[in-house]
């Protein structure tokens, strides 16, 4: 937009990092990732900032245990985990039947 001085010249409004470069962001870089549901995923770059999908390894470092401590193991429904966690209370016992927990009536 163009205003008028007080020297009576034409001059151009000076653009800003501020105010009304905000207006003009309407564009998404990032957007869900698929591994960890954030998001976080760089659409340009192909790339998880939360995660680092598509790379094998889960993006953790040492200096964010808070971190670290929001994702790990027994975080989630741990599924397949706690049948695991039960089989080993009784020695991966498999090709048995339970004992009946009914009691006996009683000799007469």
């Amino acid at each position: 937009f163009c205003r008028v001085s007080e020297q009576k010249e034409w001059t151009r409004d000076k653009m800003t990092k501020g105010t009304q470069s905000f207006g003009k962001r309407h564009t998404k870089t990032h957007t869900a990732c698929r591994r960890c549901g954030k998001v976080s995923f760089h659409k340009q770059k192909k790339t998880c900032a939360s995660c680092a999908y598509p790379a094998a390894k889960t993006r953790s470092f040492e200096w964010s245990q808070k971190a670290k401590r929001r994702r790990t193991t027994g975080t989630g429904r741990m599924q397949h985990l706690k049948v695991v966690a039960r089989r080993y209370k009784n020695g991966f016992r498999e090709g048995t039947t339970a004992k009946s927990q009914k009691k006996t009536p009683a000799a007469v």
